[in-house]
Parts: structure tokens; sequence; C-alpha cells
């Protein structure tokens, strides 16, 4: 199989892909615009050839580069990249080159926030009530219909950035007033509640190889804005309504050989599960590793055998409550690193800086815990967390 991976350098993780593809035996071709000098040597021992292009924005030279690699080395079998700001890209390529995955008719209802709505209703699962941000009017006859506070983000984006909770009249002008205009955005009702996400690989017969879950008790939308530090959860056990959930999800949008991010809404008040995203690719933040560390897998191994060989193994029991604890270089903590690397030693799994892109979310740096139980696992959140009064 000829797979050729999209920016295979970058985010780190990427590389962990590409070494799975190299020992499930693919032939593994990267286009990136770093140097090939520059690469980590690590990537290099997996890659069996690199094209650099000057800018992965412009789509003439990638044309280019995989016309190369169909004329050196045949049929390219996969194109991916695993990122969701390049699913468009890889939608074209796979287009014009007749390349197995999603493709241009498809492609937007992964990228558009209000194109999932569809699916979301189609799967049965509740999800957001969000309207198009088109002019004031509308937007305050929305907010008649679902109150405040409301939250604002770009129908076509990832994370958070850009997104903003609205809990005035005053507010709501105010971003009627100053939105920039060349950014589609979009209304939704403000959910008060906790998010929990369903991930996994579902493979080429549209069945589900993997499952796991995560559990965020912060926003991420108030963790960007605040430039607050970030922590997460990676759980054992997926709670049955968020399995059931998801899954009802995954058969709506009908997707393949994909990995899957979908994120879910508890509401505080109620416990129901809300559909709030879908990304059909890894989940972000180091999540990744996290599955690793509770489930004692490589998931990057398994992906790669999906792909290439058509299979995943497991079934994988979950051992672990991983935790993901940042820090920000602009707080005053109460502890410092020696300390948490000496006291936790035997439950610290990964530390490491953050790569600056994505320091607003994720932190400048951070650690990986993992314990048997959660409330461990949350107690030492909170001691890396601590501030100094």
């Amino acid at each position: 199989m000829n797979v050729v991976f999209f920016c295979p350098q970058f985010p780190r993780q990427n590389i962990e892909f590409c070494r799975g593809l190299r020992q499930s035996g693919a032939t593994v071709l990267g286009i990136g615009d770093e140097p090939y000098a520059a690469l980590p040597d690590r990537l290099k021992t997996v890659l069996t050839e690199y094209y650099r292009v000057d800018d992965l924005e412009e789509y003439d030279p990638v044309l280019r580069a995989v016309g190369f690699f169909t004329h050196k080395y045949g049929k390219i079998d996969r194109f991916e990249s695993l990122n969701e700001y390049w699913l468009e890209l890889e939608a074209r390529v796979r287009t014009d080159f007749n390349i197995y995955g999603t493709k241009n008719d498809f492609v937007y209802n992964l990228k558009h926030k209000s194109k999932m709505k569809a699916f979301f209703e189609k799967s049965g699962v509740a999800t957001v009530r969000c309207q198009p941000f088109t002019d004031l009017k509308a937007a305050q006859e929305f907010v008649a219909q679902v109150g405040l506070p409301v939250v604002v983000k770009p129908d076509l984006g990832s994370g958070a950035s850009q997104t903003y909770k609205l809990g005035s009249d005053l507010e709501l002008t105010n971003f009627a007033h100053n939105k920039p205009s060349d950014v589609d955005f979009i209304l939704e009702e403000y959910v008060d509640g906790v998010i929990q996400t369903f991930d996994g690989l579902v493979d080429s017969r549209g069945t589900v190889a993997f499952a796991t879950s995560h559990l965020f008790e912060q926003s991420i939308m108030e963790v960007v804005n605040t430039d607050d530090h970030l922590y997460y959860f990676c759980l054992p056990r997926i709670d049955p309504d968020v399995e059931a959930a998801g899954r009802a999800i995954l058969r709506a949008f009908d997707v393949r050989e994909r990995f899957f991010h979908i994120e879910l809404f508890r509401r505080r008040r109620d416990g129901k599960i809300i559909a709030l995203e879908v990304n059909m690719r890894p989940p972000g933040a180091w999540m990744t590793d996290a599955i690793n560390f509770t489930h004692d897998i490589d998931i990057y191994q398994e992906w790669a055998n999906m792909v290439v060989l058509g299979r995943v193994g497991g079934p994988f029991t979950g051992k672990y409550h991983t935790a993901y604890a940042s820090r920000k270089r602009h707080k005053t903590y109460a502890h410092p690193h020696e300390e948490i690397v000496k006291v936790f030693a035997s439950q610290l799994v990964q530390q490491a800086p953050i790569e600056e892109v994505f320091s607003r979310a994720m932190g400048n740096s951070a650690y990986q815990f993992r314990a048997p139980e959660l409330e461990e696992v949350r107690r030492i959140v909170e001691f890396v967390q601590a501030e100094r009064a």
C-alpha cells in the first residue's frame, strides 16, 4: 500500500502514525514544507521518500508532488494528514486522484458546524440549537427563543478560536457591529455542562473497532478566552449513554476507516446528553497518548493496522484514569517542576513543553499522570495547577 502523509512532522504525534504505517508494511511518502535535513531522525527512518513544497497552502505544488509519487510508486492508496485544518485539501487530492476516503462531495459536512446539525438530527441524538449569525435582528429573535447567554463561533473552524459567550443584549449588539466580515459565524444556545467525548476507530465496514472517552470539566472556550491552564481525564470506561449517542452519530455520518472524535455535552441540571461537534480525526491535546496510557495499547499502530491490514486488535480493557494538566508561563505556581516529578514519580507518564501554536488552549507545558482511580489523578491535577497565594 502506498500512503502519502501530508505534513508528517507536525504535530509530533504524526511521526508515530507514520511509524505505525511503516511497521504495518506500507510505503510511507511524505509531503511537507520543512527541508529534509530538518526533519526529526525518527521520522526520516520511516519515510520511504519525502517531497518538499515551499507552501503547504498552495495546491498546485501539492498536486505535482502526488503526481510525482504516482509516477514513481504507482497508484496512491491513501492520502492522510489526520489534521482537521487540511480536511479540504485531503478531499481535493483524493477527488483528483480517485483515492479512497472522504472526497469533495462530503467534506463540508465534516467541516461546517451548521451542516453537522442535520446528521445529529438524523441520529436521533439531541443537539444544540443554532442558526447562522446573519444580522442583529435575526440574532435577537434567536435569543428570544433560547435565552441568554448564547455562544457565537465560526461555522468553519476548529478548537475554540473566535468563540465567545455573550451574556447580555449589549454584548450581542457589540458583537454584531464588530464581528469580522470575512468569517461566517453561527449562534448556539448555551449549555451548562461538562464535555464527554466518544473517540476511537471506525473500520472500512463502518464497525467501531475501538472506542474510549475523555472528560472535560472546563469550558475550552473559557480556557482560551481567559488564557487559563487546561486539564482533562481519559476514562477507562465509557458511560453507556455516551457510547449509545456516539454510535448513533457515527451511523448517521456513515464514515469509514477513520479516527473519530465526537464531543457531547452532559447537561448539569438533568444529565442529558446533547451533541456538540463531530471531528473525523484523532483527538488533540495529547489525547492519543492518553488513550495509550489508559488502555496500555499503541493506538498509532492500531490505526495503521486498520488502514493497511484491515484489522484492529483487542478487545482492549481500560486499566487507568489518565489526567492531562497544563501550566501557563504567566501564572505563578505553588509547586516547582522538580517537586512534581519527585512526588508523583510513580504516576507520571509524560511531561513536555507544548508547541507554541497550541499553547493558548493546551498550555505552555503539560504533564500526564495515570492511576487506577479518578480521584487520585484529580488530586494530582490540583497539586500541579495550584497557584501561589
